[in-house]
């Protein structure tokens, strides 16, 4: 039996005359006769009875019927759900940010990715440090990682989204609070707020650089995971905090950003696994071409 026997005895089922039948099929009534026969006779079951005028189900029939129906309109669903994996329509993406990303790309995103791919399912996992995100790239826990460029990039795809200016948090009573712009040579000797070091954090990494390339040493108070208590502290009076220009869509009261001058500021880059061009992949980064992603956050 094949998949076709089916279909030709579902719709001489539904219309009740070969000649009908045959027409809605495209095909000639003598072949369909002829393979409605061969069905019955593999069943050895009569499904049909038939009249000059008109064809009846037997009560086998009507049971072979209902169960037909079930069985091509799940190789139908099974066909239409390999289409849409295919065409990057349907299927699971799991989607991580760094913190600054969390609060200002990380919305749009979730909102736009849902609205044109609906039978997508996504995660996110905001706040999740870049070494942390070429991790689970790595290992297949995440699909899509919205990052800081790494040193060590083996096994990642990486591409720029857009260069992020720098920005110096303050509490809102810094002497400091009321300029107009900060340098790096200015935070000599104040207590820093900063991400996890030891290689956890490349917003980490560049900021030691920044401080070795003026000859300062930098006085770290406080190392924090996630840059919702980066600023936390920081409006705490805890400290101070070189952040990208994003995190300010935080809005933490008593916080004061100011724009740190004198740097190149930092990229925020789409990672995936190398080689993995998956329909759903290129999709979500063509979203994230649309979302203007390689424009200048404003806020």
């Amino acid at each position: 039996m094949e998949l076709r026997h089916l279909r030709y005895f579902v719709a001489v089922a539904e219309e009740r005359h070969f000649g009908r039948a045959a027409a809605r099929l495209h095909m000639a009534q003598p072949p369909l006769s002829q393979q409605i026969r061969q069905l019955e006779a593999e069943l050895g079951l009569t499904l049909l009875t038939r009249t000059t005028r008109r064809v009846d189900l037997t009560p086998a029939g009507a049971a072979y019927l209902d169960r037909a129906r079930e069985i091509l309109g799940a190789v139908d669903d099974a066909a239409h759900e390999a289409a849409s994996i295919a065409s990057g329509r349907r299927g699971r993406l799991l989607i991580g940010c760094v913190g600054s990303a969390t609060y200002s790309l990380l919305p749009d995103l979730a909102r736009t990715l849902r609205a044109e791919l609906p039978e997508v399912e996504f995660g996110f996992r905001g706040e999740m440090l870049s070494p942390d995100q070429a991790t689970a790239l790595l290992d297949g826990s995440l699909d899509l990682g919205l990052m800081r460029p790494l040193a060590d990039t083996a096994g990642l795809s990486v591409t720029t989204l857009r260069q992020e200016k720098l920005l110096v948090a303050l509490p809102r009573d810094h002497r400091f609070a009321r300029r107009r712009r900060i340098r790096v040579a200015d935070l000599d000797g104040e207590p820093l707020v900063i991400h996890a070091g030891s290689g956890r954090s490349a917003m980490n990494t560049m900021i030691q650089e920044l401080f070795d390339s003026a000859g300062l040493r930098a006085d770290i108070a406080h190392e924090v995971a996630e840059t919702s208590t980066l600023v936390t502290f920081v409006a705490a009076g805890l400290g101070v905090a070189i952040t990208p220009e994003p995190s300010a869509a935080l809005a933490v009261p008593g916080v004061v950003y100011l724009p740190l001058t004198g740097t190149p500021g930092i990229e925020l880059v789409a990672a995936t696994r190398a080689g993995d061009e998956s329909p759903l992949i290129t999709r979500a980064l063509a979203v994230l071409a649309d979302l203007g992603a390689d424009q200048p956050p404003r806020h």
